[in-house]
């Protein structure tokens, strides 16, 4: 049974990540502080919330972020989810100009819709598969899964986005830049679709 860590910094959704891990034959392990970061292979960012707050968490976790970028630079599997997704870009502007992780040359931006769609992004979509990846293996056009957002990630480099969703324009839903992966949906709710995403991305 493969593990794969993920970080517990106070910001949401932890155990429905960590039983979907559990569904698809993974044991995951909940790492509060660099010292247990180490043993790992894959690593799981989640998150629920407001960017600046777990950027500030995560500052607060002694030594958290340097063990994560030893992690990234190592070539090693790192999977972001939802808030998660998020914190690997340069910059957000929600709640002012906050500077995140900078593993995806990306700044994440409010959604600005002239129509009536509410925001957040609440709800059930359809992917559209815009460049191929290990993690999407078995991934098929046209597929819905689950979103809770009001922020979106812009890349500076449409080679990093993979697969892209329609809400009032187009929005970048996966991500990755060789190692480094983030899901802007929630993976652990969205049934067989996502269950897949995270059993490709423990073969990585």
């Amino acid at each position: 049974m493969s593990e794969v860590a993920i970080i517990e910094y106070g910001m949401g959704n932890i155990q429905s990540v960590a039983n979907a891990f559990e569904k698809v034959g993974a044991r995951p392990v909940l790492v509060h502080n660099a010292d247990e970061l180490g043993s790992y292979d894959h690593v799981v960012l989640p998150g629920v919330g407001a960017f600046r707050a777990a950027m500030e968490h995560l500052h607060e976790a002694d030594g958290l972020i340097e063990a994560l970028n030893q992690h990234v630079k190592a070539g090693k599997p790192i999977l972001g989810i939802c808030l998660g997704m998020q914190l690997l870009a340069k910059t957000s502007q929600e709640g002012g100009e906050t500077q995140g992780l900078g593993w995806i040359d990306a700044e994440v931006v409010p959604f600005e819709i002239d129509t009536a769609l509410k925001i957040p992004h609440m709800g059930w979509n359809a992917l559209k598969q815009m460049h191929s990846h290990a993690v999407l293996d078995g991934f098929n056009d046209g597929s819905d899964v689950y979103f809770v957002h009001s922020y979106h990630m812009q890349c500076a480099n449409p080679d990093n986005v993979l697969l892209t969703c329609e809400y009032g324009g187009e929005f970048t839903a996966v991500v990755a830049d060789e190692n480094v992966i983030g899901m802007q949906f929630h993976p652990e709710k969205s049934q067989n679709v996502g269950l897949r995403m995270l059993a490709n991305f423990l073969e990585i």
